[in-house]
């Protein structure tokens, strides 16, 4: 896969500006929220630019439908903790 760069990609900036808050938000509050598509692919992307993001999956209590949650801890381009090993 080719990720875009998040300096160029404004579609990518809109979702590190939704998700940078560290508050855990669903596939279908990212989508909304940012204005794009195909959630699972920017957040593959902004992982490649270097942000690290959690990932969840659980159960809506109404309709019993799975849903995916995401949480930013870092964002792209902040500075990695010297403790942190690069994989």
């Amino acid at each position: 896969m080719h990720a875009a760069r998040i300096g160029k990609s404004v579609r990518l900036q809109r979702v590190q500006a939704l998700l940078r808050d560290g508050v855990e938000r669903s596939t279908l509050d990212i989508t909304l929220g940012a204005r794009v598509c195909a959630v699972n692919s920017c957040i593959s992307e902004l992982r490649a630019n270097g942000a690290e993001i959690a990932c969840r999956q659980t159960t809506d209590p109404t309709t019993r439908a799975r849903v995916w949650l995401y949480r930013m801890k870092r964002a792209a381009g902040a500075a990695r903790d010297k403790n942190t090993r690069h994989r």
